[in-house]
């Protein structure tokens, strides 16, 4: 696994090298940087087209697409109505794959998986729960010689679309949580330290004896870092995989007419990963380069079809064929060139 994902992140610095001779560049979510970085490097060598991506976090990618400096978008976290009002023109929001935020930890001492529900996980990161042996913890994990040790808390302190997935999943397990800090790619957080990226909360708890946090699965996978089994919505605890995230979305039950804003954690089903979600491509609907326009349509056709089969491989869950269906549909609808 590691191997794999080391050669994805040295094509992808090589692809960061080459930014000036890009044919179409993007920004935004760390989340799935890996998967991205593999597609990039496979649809260069079977196309020749170069696409420059910066891994800044989904609020810097909303951002430079608001501002008209990258050719496309990528967040976890869907737009809201007041950020596609500032848009110079609309947005689709194409998802691409399914992931697991996972939460990680670091205990020394302790070689058994956690087991974690949300009630607990939000009085955790809420400051209530301080200490690794505390009851509610242990209730959770019988048999388990728990520390007496501080928890550090370590959140991210970017814009982030993986923010939003784990904020949105407190929100929906915990009233308190709800009210506040509530959910968004950005929070005012009530206690711990901030990491940039995935990368950068999985190397603080790497690093840190009695540290938790929250990343993306594949990060936690790079890292040899544990992560929990979380309760879901059925009182199952079940560990991410690609499975346990398949499950999750069966059980949203999209409805047809969606445009994929939507969130799928906690999601009905004995077998669903409750911290799980899409990740999103924001594709204009219109271009004003009709090469350009046409160059970034046929990637994300490429990606929904062929690029598809890599997400095992990578920690990520491919798109349910019904998905891949109307996305076809839609994306047959952007103009590229602008009227």
């Amino acid at each position: 696994m590691s191997i794999r994902l080391a050669g994805v992140l040295l094509a992808a610095a090589a692809s960061v090298a080459a930014a000036q001779g890009a044919d179409l560049t993007g920004a935004g979510a760390t989340f799935p940087y890996p998967i991205y970085s593999k597609w990039f490097a496979d649809y260069a060598a079977k196309t020749g087209v170069k696409i420059n991506y910066q891994s800044i976090g989904s609020g810097g990618g909303i951002r430079q697409l608001t501002e008209g400096t990258v050719d496309f978008g990528a967040s976890d976290a869907p737009m809201s109505d007041d950020e596609q009002a500032k848009l110079k023109t609309p947005v689709l929001h194409v998802p691409t794959v399914m992931g697991a935020v996972v939460i990680t930890y670091s205990l020394p001492g302790v070689d058994k998986a956690l087991r974690l529900n949300g009630d607990v996980l939000a009085k955790i990161f809420n400051g209530t729960i301080v200490k690794w042996n505390a009851a509610p913890i242990a209730a959770l994990n019988p048999g388990v010689k728990l520390p007496s040790n501080d928890i550090l808390v370590v959140h991210r302190s970017d814009g982030s679309g993986t923010t939003y997935i784990f904020t949105d999943y407190l929100s929906s397990v915990s009233p308190d949580w709800a009210k506040a800090p509530g959910k968004g790619k950005e929070i005012q957080w009530p206690v711990g330290i901030g990491g940039k990226g995935n990368e950068g909360v999985a190397g603080q708890v790497k690093q840190t004896p009695y540290a938790i946090g929250y990343v993306e699965l594949v990060y936690a996978r790079q890292n040899k870092l544990p992560y929990a089994s979380m309760q879901n919505a059925a009182g199952k605890f079940i560990e991410p995989s690609v499975q346990s995230v398949t499950a999750a979305a069966v059980g949203a039950k999209l409805p047809a007419t969606t445009d994929f804003r939507v969130s799928i954690v906690n999601a009905a089903g004995a077998d669903a990963y409750p911290i799980s979600s899409f990740t999103y491509l924001l594709i204009p609907k219109t271009f004003a380069d009709a090469a350009k326009g046409k160059k970034l349509i046929d990637f994300v056709k490429w990606a929904l079809h062929d690029g598809e089969k890599s997400a095992p491989g990578l920690d990520y869950a491919p798109l349910p064929e019904s998905i891949v269906s109307i996305l076809d549909q839609r994306l047959s609808q952007i103009q590229t060139a602008s009227k």
